[in-house]
């Protein structure tokens, strides 16, 4: 399998964990979240889907090239990968705890542990493959911001 290819399989995974998570996100949307105070740095909420559409584009780019160096670094690479499967699990249920079970407090202890595993795939990715690493400092970025909106919905909120 080449490189092209684990890359569009990546693509699948992340795109398909991105869609379960609007599946559970959406209907909250226009009812319980619009009735939430929420701080004034909070983006307008058509932002989320092309940041996400395009975090997920590069997590899949990042595994793709990481899963490419399989057989030069086997176990690095699917130790590599595991970190990556957890991070893209707790990702998804990040959004239901947040929108399904509507616990702000719950996903801020969530997306807490999202953040060290995101950061730990980081470190796994970069040492097999830069690039890769640096493909998901985007991503880590974006989580610490929504940690930071979350912890304030949740104040707000409490």
């Amino acid at each position: 399998m080449n490189k092209t290819v684990r890359i569009v399989i990546a693509l699948a995974v992340c795109l398909s964990v991105g869609y379960s998570a609007s599946v559970i996100t959406r209907p909250s949307i226009t009812t319980w979240y619009v009735d939430l105070i929420k701080p004034s740095f909070n983006p307008p909420n058509w932002v989320f889907m092309p940041a996400w559409t395009l975090l997920y584009i590069l997590m899949a780019v990042a595994a793709g090239l990481v899963w490419d160096k399989i057989k030069e670094q086997n176990q690095e690479v699917k130790t590599a990968l595991g970190f990556f499967l957890i991070q893209l699990t707790l990702n998804a249920i990040w959004s239901y705890v947040f929108f399904g079970l509507k616990n702000p407090l719950l996903a801020l202890i969530e997306i807490a542990l999202l953040e060290l595993m995101i950061y730990e795939t980081y470190l796994k990715f970069t040492k097999i493959n830069k690039t890769a690493g640096y493909l998901l400092i985007p991503y880590m970025a974006w989580v610490a911001f929504a940690a930071i909106l979350n912890a304030s919905i949740w104040l707000l909120n409490k």
